[in-house]
């Protein structure tokens, strides 16, 4: 018995033996296995951890400085853009970021032209109305048909577009009206010129616009009507005869007001006024009824004459032209002058045959990113230009407006206390809004 009880207790003894590693292998595995774990686990942690605090931080930075972290865009002045040497890819990069500053830099008023073939002219029209004054959308043309006379433009006419004028400023709307009709029957036949007025100031007061912008010179130049004295005397005659109808009629918007007349003049070419010239004794005679004149300096150079677009120094001529007394008279009629200021620009073929003309803002933009020209300022004109080789291999001379050119423009316009036209906003590009 004794021996069963030894051997009992050796063979025990055995499994506990044998037992033993079992349980330190055991515990030796989840010592290493919590090991790994830990090992694992800390670098994930460290990350959520990062990540968790980055996004904190991102709340905070947004809660406490959210309303000025968005990105400000300075002026052209305050980038260093307003400037001769220019380079093309600063063109491309900076044309469309215009300065949220909402104040004007030029405090004369502004005529801008839109056009239906061009709906980014509208569009900049409301996003900039607070730096206009007037707002002559081209929509219509009085019209001979047979006997009759029709003004035809109803069409284009977009009250919706006019309603948000209204709400975003006290720019007035002022559609050009072409006169398109018969001179000879207009002028000579007073039935036909009071139809003509009629059908205007109705127009006026059905659409609410505050007036309109009349073009008929040049088209009574190219009928040869200005070149006889007597129809000349006319043509002036149904001009005062519309201003002095137009300002007896009053507009029910705010206040009672009249309608304005601008009146559309092209520049003369020389001293020595010719008879379909426009001139300073016409601006006199026109004064009490007409409250602006639209002046189109611009188009001096064509296909035939390749150069600038409108020479500053011609502009200044032209103006002197047009106010040669010095005394008070001609500060008042300067100051119902819009010099013209054209935002398109012309690319005239200079070999293989005289050709090229107007070019708009984003062919322009495509020139430059096509051919990465060198642009140079020209110091007599004051404008801009380079040179480029087209895939003919024949040469091109691009005259297009820059920053520095409107704004030397803008300061010409300022010293005579007159005020700018621009033909036609949708074609400029869009940090040009930036200098006005």
């Amino acid at each position: 018995m004794a021996k069963k009880r030894d051997g009992e207790r050796s063979t025990n003894r055995r499994k506990n033996i044998s037992k033993s590693p079992a349980k330190t292998n055991q515990s030796s595995e989840s010592s290493n296995s919590s090991s790994n774990s830990d090992q694992t686990l800390k670098p994930l942690n460290l990350f959520l951890i990062f990540i968790v605090i980055s996004a904190i931080s991102i709340i905070v930075y947004r809660t406490l400085y959210g309303s000025t972290a968005v990105s400000v865009v300075r002026s052209v002045y305050d980038r260093d853009l307003v400037k001769t040497e220019v380079k093309y890819h600063e063109i491309i990069a900076e044309h469309s970021r215009v300065s949220s500053n909402l104040s004007r830099f030029f405090q004369n008023p502004v005529l801008a032209y839109v056009t239906p073939w061009n709906s980014k002219g509208y569009e900049l029209a409301k996003e900039f109305s607070y730096k206009l004054n007037h707002i002559s959308p081209v929509w219509y043309d009085l019209k001979s048909q047979g006997a009759n006379l029709v003004l035809e433009g109803r069409h284009n006419a977009d009250k919706g577009w006019i309603s948000e004028l209204r709400k975003k400023g006290d720019a007035q709307i002022v559609p050009r009206v072409v006169l398109e009709a018969v001179p000879m029957d207009l002028l000579k036949k007073k039935k036909q010129r009071d139809k003509a007025i009629n059908l205007i100031i109705a127009e006026c007061s059905e659409m609410e616009y505050d007036g309109i912008v009349l073009e008929s010179w040049s088209r009574w130049a190219a009928y040869g009507v200005l070149h006889d004295p007597d129809t000349r005397k006319m043509a002036l005659k149904f001009i005062l005869e519309l201003g002095q109808a137009m300002h007896s009629v009053g507009l029910e918007m705010e206040s009672k007001k009249s309608l304005q007349l601008v009146y559309v003049i092209g520049p003369p070419r020389s001293e020595m006024l010719k008879e379909y010239d426009f001139g300073p004794e016409d601006l006199r005679t026109l004064s009490d009824v007409v409250d602006g004149y639209s002046l189109m300096t611009y188009d001096f150079s064509s296909p035939q004459n390749p150069g600038p677009n409108a020479p500053l120094k011609w502009i200044h001529s032209v103006m002197q032209l047009l106010l040669r007394s010095t005394d008070s008279s001609s500060q008042t009629l300067a100051q119902k002058i819009f010099i013209g200021i054209n935002f398109y620009g012309n690319d005239f073929a200079l070999s293989g045959g005289l050709g090229g003309g107007p070019i708009i803002g984003r062919e322009y933009l495509s020139l430059m990113e096509r051919y990465r020209p060198s642009l140079q300022w020209e110091i007599n004109s004051a404008e801009h230009y380079f040179v480029y080789t087209g895939d003919q291999n024949d040469q091109h001379v691009v005259f297009y407006p820059s920053l520095l050119s409107i704004a030397k423009r803008l300061e010409e316009a300022q010293s005579w206390g007159a005020g700018i036209s621009i033909w036609e906003i949708g074609q400029g590009l869009d940090y040009f809004f930036d200098v006005l």
